[in-house]
């Protein structure tokens, strides 16, 4: 602390350690409380007890450099200020020479410096830096290595992967209150929060809850490409085009990515009847104009959709061209249809060495076995299984699933858990598909108009196949 005025009124010391008086007239002056005028100096000294304790209340890390700059003084210093002339850098005690220039320097005085630490600043790193001390200016840290940088560089360096848009759901971004929250459904639910103005709101039924877990399982995320299903079985008639339709339109109900359904029966097959034909193209179309399909919108006019967005691409109409219709057809097929659909179903012949079941294994993710009701069909279903197993397919054997079709003749008289516990020790599901008057007309089938027993069957079977699917696609 420097005080710049200075009054001889008052005892000053000179410099010597003692206490110089002030002059008769000064006191005088002082005594009848004469102004200072302007001009006049006046010098307030400390006494050295004063500078001593003031510096000793100081903190360590704050350093107090005396008026001559000679050295700090802080409250770890073990030498008392008063060691040193106060103002001069002269020992104490020690007599003043004629030429020294302070013999006759006015009084000193007592200049306390308080230094602050001064705010983190952005260092810039300097050329050559390298190892710890160049990251910890490049990256701001202080002292102990806590990042110093800015709240937004810290958050860009410590995100983890970005989201994709499908987290962005209503769920989570929508306050849930009175009026936000939506309708339950269920019929004693909606009724209750109808009679009660919207005051009470149950939720949705157990029924509604287990439909919307059935959808979440199979609207299952996959990546990497298309997933091939081919539905195969050695015995004709057993309903193997009806399943292929029916865990089709499943599939397209409750998924928001494209499904197709392949028939590629060499055989005169009759997916496409299942719904209503929009266009008289075949497999046999898509092979020729193959070159020329650019884009989803050349593909999506060779094949029909029903009510469900469930596409199929019809087999060749004209038996002697379907006995052309081989692996290599399939696999051209197979490469648009992957380009354009997540998910590939592949009605199959019966004839299962021929060249199209080759390559429709080949592609497979996992397999589909339909098996009837009767001893016959079920033998031919197991016989399946075993041959695919001999063949090299024993991974697709074990993720197999079994749709038991229990419309077939007999089913009454056979014992259909008998049926399902053999082939429970052979695959990983078996799933029953009830009678359905619709299903057995062999005609259009509209999936809104099935039984609710067989919805739920058909949602069942695709649940259990996409469950089977890989997430990601193999190498």
């Amino acid at each position: 602390m420097t005080d710049k005025r200075t009054d001889d009124a008052y005892p000053h010391d000179e410099g010597d350690g003692e206490l110089t008086p002030a002059p008769a007239s000064a006191r005088a002056a002082g005594a009848a409380g004469t102004s200072v005028r302007a001009g006049d100096e006046y010098h307030s000294e400390l006494p050295p007890h004063t500078f001593d304790n003031l510096a000793a209340a100081l903190p360590e890390s704050l350093g107090v450099p005396l008026g001559d700059g000679s050295r700090p003084v802080s409250a770890a210093s073990s030498a008392p200020s008063s060691a040193l002339t106060r103002g001069s850098g002269r020992p104490a005690g020690t007599a003043r020479t004629a030429g020294d220039p302070s013999a006759h320097a006015h009084p000193g005085t007592h200049t306390i410096e308080i230094v602050t630490p001064q705010p983190a600043r952005e260092l810039a790193v300097p050329v050559g830096a390298s190892g710890t001390a160049a990251a910890a200016l490049s990256l701001g840290t202080g002292p102990t290595g806590a990042p110093t940088g800015s709240r937004r560089e810290r958050t860009r360096t410590d995100t983890v992967a970005p989201e994709s848009a499908s987290m962005l759901t209503s769920d989570r971004l929508l306050e849930v209150n009175r009026r936000t929250r939506r309708a339950p459904q269920g019929s004693w639910n909606r009724f209750v929060y109808s009679a009660s103005l919207h005051l009470i709101n149950l939720g949705d039924s157990a029924a509604v809850r287990a439909h919307q877990a059935m959808d979440e399982r199979i609207r299952k995320q996959f990546e990497g490409g298309a997933r091939f299903v081919p539905v195969l079985t050695r015995k004709g008639g057993v309903g193997k085009t009806t399943v292929t339709a029916l865990m089709g339109m499943a599939l397209a109900d409750a998924r928001e990515d494209r499904i197709i359904a392949v028939d590629a029966n060499p055989d005169r097959g009759t997916l496409s009847e299942r719904v209503t034909k929009q266009t008289r193209s075949t497999v046999r179309d898509v092979v020729t104009k193959a070159a020329s399909i650019g884009g989803f919108t050349d593909f999506s006019a060779l094949v029909s959709r029903d009510e469900t967005r469930l596409d199929i691409l019809a087999s060749d109409t004209d038996p002697l061209l379907s006995e052309a219709f081989d692996e290599n057809d399939y696999n051209v097929v197979a490469d648009l249809a992957a380009r354009f659909y997540s998910i590939v179903l592949t009605d199959c012949g019966t004839g299962i060495v021929h060249s199209v079941m080759r390559a429709t294994l080949q592609r497979a993710d996992s397999i589909v076995i339909v098996s009837g009701g009767s001893v016959d069909e079920a033998r031919l279903a197991s016989e399946t299984l075993t041959w695919l197993e001999a063949n090299g397919y024993g991974d697709l054997v074990r993720n197999a699933v079994v749709a038991l079709n229990t419309a077939t003749q007999g089913t009454n008289l056979v014992k259909l858990e008998e049926i399902e516990s053999h082939f429970r020790s052979r695959v990983r599901e078996i799933v029953r598909i009830p009678y359905d008057p619709q299903l057995a007309a062999g005609s259009v089938v509209s999936y809104k108009d099935l039984k609710p027993i067989t919805r739920l069957a058909a949602r069942t079977l695709a649940a259990l196949v996409v469950e089977g699917l890989p997430a990601e696609r193999r190498a």
